[in-house]
């Protein structure tokens, strides 16, 4: 690509990605942002991540953040009624190196390092790239927050802010393999894998009982939780909740029917695993689950619904009795053309560390008692 067709990055060599489909292209730039590379997206100035960045001598004085590390800055007041991740360009007093911007980045470092001001919001003439490159980063599980035409930023990857839609669009998901599991609460389970090509996010299913039952299944749609699924985390219901699906699809099978557990891997409501402990930190602080994520500048919440219709779709499934308290998900998977016969509630009792979680859970995220 040639330096007059991207005029923002003219002092930029970009790294051209001849050839590339557009999913292919927002997948390298997924990566590229992992291994703290600078990307370049059509119409908007190189951007280096400030988490991750990898350009000891890059400096900068204009950084993009979200709204809600904005109004931490008291830069974006008349803003307040914004998403909190929704991109704000602002402009330093001076040009400053990844070790300054860091803390600006990270709210996790208020306490420790104070910030260094004067700051100044600036119009954001190219708001749609600034959007992806925010979506980029929550994608790549780091802060979303970037230097902006920083120099001696390195090379960076060059997309287009379409690239993103390509890269999460459902029907690129497959089926990879099957294979029996037998599992604690059926010994006759088996076992469904999915994934797409240029997404490492690979999800499964899991299914219990026989699916040419003519029943309609039991199905739990499951997003990875590490700390709940796997330590028995006490701070959520995920380990529980997940549990008690696959005793409750056990029953259906002996009875005739038929269950799934889609197992999404969409860890901390879609921003992943990293980040997720920083909202962690900041609840210790005293702020609930959606108000920490919106203080790292991430949705409070992400996770990506059609996916799990795409692989009803694969399995063959167009009716289902979905098993949740939220109707964000019965929503989403009628939405995306599977029929929701009925919703079975899906409620466990609290426990001292995770009450003030579900009460969020009822309250904000406008999920049901039963």
């Amino acid at each position: 690509m040639g330096k007059a067709e991207r005029p923002c990055a003219d002092h930029y060599g970009v790294r051209a990605l001849s050839g590339a489909s557009p999913s292919r292209r927002a997948a390298q730039a997924v990566d590229a942002l992992r291994h703290g590379w600078p990307i370049a997206i059509a119409g908007a100035p190189v951007l280096l991540p400030i988490e991750t960045g990898l350009a000891p001598q890059a400096k900068a004085a204009r950084l993009l953040i979200s709204t809600a590390r904005a109004e931490t800055l008291r830069l974006t007041n008349q803003r307040e009624a914004a998403r909190g991740s929704d991109p704000v360009l602002i402009r330093a007093g001076e040009p400053l190196d990844l070790a300054a911007a860091l803390p600006v980045a990270d709210p996790s470092l208020d306490l420790q390092t104070p910030l260094k001001g004067p700051f100044l919001a600036e119009a954001l003439p190219w708001r749609q790239e600034a959007e992806v490159a925010l979506e980029l980063a929550r994608i790549a599980g780091i802060l979303p927050a970037f230097m902006v035409a920083p120099e001696h930023g390195g090379e960076p990857v060059a997309l287009e802010a379409g690239d993103l839609a390509e890269f999460a669009d459902p029907e690129a998901l497959t089926i990879a393999t099957r294979a029996r599991l037998p599992i604690h609460a059926s010994e006759h389970a088996r076992i469904i894998a999915f994934r797409s090509a240029d997404d490492l996010r690979e999800h499964v299913a899991l299914v219990l009982g026989e699916q040419d039952s003519g029943k309609v299944p039991l199905v739990r749609l499951h997003s990875e939780c590490l700390t709940g699924d796997v330590f028995s985390s006490l701070k959520c219901d995920c380990g529980p909740q997940l549990d008690a699906a696959l005793v409750a699809m056990a029953d259906e099978a002996a009875q005739g029917g038929w269950g799934a557990v889609l197992y999404l891997r969409q860890e901390g409501r879609g921003i992943g695993i990293i980040n997720k402990l920083r909202a962690y930190h900041l609840q210790d602080d005293g702020h609930d689950t959606l108000e920490a994520n919106r203080r790292l500048g991430l949705p409070e919440e992400a996770r990506d619904f059609p996916v799990a219709a795409r692989m009803l779709e694969l399995m063959g499934v167009s009716a289902v009795r979905l098993m949740t308290n939220n109707p964000e998900k019965v929503a989403a998977l009628e939405a995306a053309g599977v029929t929701v016969t009925e919703r079975v509630p899906h409620q466990l009792p609290a426990n001292p560390h995770n009450a003030h979680y579900l009460d969020t859970k009822r309250d904000k995220a406008g999920h049901l008692l039963r």
